[in-house]
């Protein structure tokens, strides 16, 4: 039988308190609270649609910025996700999508490639107004997802093809991702997806 591909992490800093409990295989179950609603509204879209029984709580400087609360969640989902993977035997490996939200169509591929990197091709407004309220700075996405990105040890592409509205755009992306993550992260086999027979740790460089 195959091992549960389940992880709990926890990060605490002078900025924030992260938990994190994820289940690859699970049913879409969420539970999200992060101090920001509209954060909350995308990792329920992340785990519903790629999934995923997810769980997160964050208690963070909201008072100082958003920033440190929204960085710090990808990154703790990174490293659950990373370490939910295990060595990543049987999976899928790579998936892309393009999916799209009434004006919006967003374009995603990944690569559970061991080696972290983000191409962040979203275009939004300038000064794009906050997100509900507290307020979520759109352009704070793109933090979200580089710091799970490298946490994680992937490879992703997001690529905005159109959309006028920042909350369609923003959500379409979290769609997509999930969908694409939900693909790639299926058993299909039994040997590790790569010539070399190994796929990269975050940070070794390795894997092909």
């Amino acid at each position: 039988m195959t091992a549960p591909r389940r992880c709990e992490r926890r990060r605490v800093t002078k900025e924030t308190e992260v938990v994190v409990r994820l289940d690859l295989d699970g049913t879409g179950s969420t539970s999200v609270s992060t101090g920001l609603p509209f954060l909350d509204h995308m990792l329920h879209q992340l785990g519903r649609h790629g999934g995923l029984d997810l769980e997160v709580t964050v208690s963070g400087d909201l008072e100082v910025d958003a920033h440190h609360s929204v960085e710090d969640t990808g990154i703790v989902l990174g490293e659950a996700l990373g370490e939910a993977l295990g060595d990543k035997a049987g999976v899928r490996r790579f998936a892309s999508i393009a999916l799209p939200l009434d004006e919006a169509l967003v374009e995603v591929a990944l690569d559970l490639s061991g080696r972290p990197y983000l191409h962040y091709g979203i275009e939004l407004p300038s000064g794009p107004a906050p997100l509900g309220t507290p307020g979520f700075d759109p352009q704070l996405a793109e933090e979200f997802w580089r710091a799970l990105v490298t946490a994680a040890g992937i490879t992703l592409h997001l690529d905005q093809r159109r959309g006028r509205n920042v909350h369609h755009v923003l959500e379409a992306s979290f769609k997509a991702v999930a969908r694409a993550l939900r693909e790639a992260v299926r058993v299909e086999g039994s040997t590790v997806p790569s010539t070399k027979g190994i796929l990269a740790a975050p940070g070794d460089g390795a894997g092909a």
